[in-house]
């Protein structure tokens, strides 16, 4: 049985664009000083691969076990690995909550942006701990939309804030997850967790065309605005007004939008 929720964002192009430009620097710094040369690790909701190419680098000789739920993005995943000539990466389709490995098969499991997105974010901490080896680490980070700061105002943002929260709930995710974190990870079981946040700042002239291009395009022309109005929650006209907004925010030059992540490391006892 599934508790997978919808992928609100599916696997445009436009969100890919997004998925390509994480590294294990900008979305796991809070996990490296844990990682060392040997080590095993599982790295859920691998999409593109390029986190996981980063972290199968810095455990080598040990091996990186990447899953996601499309086969088409393990597709990416495995160029990504090509083109970096790695040989410690092993790809499979797999849920979170119900992960088909042994019990104690990795001393690291980490997920970057997966638990905002599940049906059961409880489950799969628990899954993720299952997997765990005694003394290994469970990491997760999540970003936080209701946390999510831009300058300057628009009422137009504040709408695709509100449409994004309604149609991410709607399709069984939560979007606040990052502030959930702790918690979700005490009702998994665990009782050795450290929090930290961090925050991705999008505010050169570069950054901010890339991330209001990228959100423009997303929300006009990705699978989350088909389940938008689908949904019922918007019409194609008003996701229109909606994607230029994003873009006439991008023009402005003292904008800048900041994106702020909880993060666990949870240790198995």
């Amino acid at each position: 049985m599934t508790h997978a929720a919808v992928y609100t964002h599916g696997h445009h192009e436009s969100v890919l664009r997004s998925h390509r430009w994480r590294t294990a620097a900008n979305s796991a710094a809070y996990l490296l000083g844990e990682l060392r040369s040997g080590l095993d690790v599982l790295d859920v909701g691998c999409g593109p691969g390029t986190i996981t190419a980063d972290l199968a680098a810095l455990v080598a000789p040990g091996r990186v076990t990447a899953v996601d739920t499309a086969e088409d993005v393990l597709d990416k995943a495995r160029a990504t690995v090509a083109e970096r000539g790695l040989e410690n990466v092993d790809l499979a389709v797999a849920d979170v909550h119900a992960l088909d490995f042994p019990d104690a098969s990795f001393d690291i499991v980490h997920a970057h942006q997966v638990l905002q997105h599940v049906g059961d974010p409880v489950r799969a901490l628990r899954e993720m701990r299952r997997v765990c080896r005694p003394g290994g680490i469970v990491a997760a980070r999540d970003s936080d939309y209701g946390a999510f700061v831009w300058y300057p105002e628009r009422p137009a943002l504040d709408g695709w804030l509100d449409l994004y929260h309604r149609v991410a709930r709607a399709n069984g995710g939560e979007p606040d997850a990052g502030r959930r974190l702790v918690s979700w990870a005490r009702q998994a079981g665990f009782t050795d967790v450290t929090a930290t946040a961090s925050a991705w700042c999008f505010s050169t002239p570069e950054e901010r065309a890339w991330w209001s291009g990228l959100w423009a395009d997303r929300t006009t022309a990705s699978t989350y605005a088909g389940l938008a109005v689908d949904g019922g929650h918007a019409t194609r006209a008003g996701l229109e007004a909606i994607g230029a907004a994003w873009r006439e925010w991008g023009a402005q030059e003292d904008a800048s939008f900041v994106v702020p992540h909880g993060e666990i490391l949870c240790r198995v006892p």
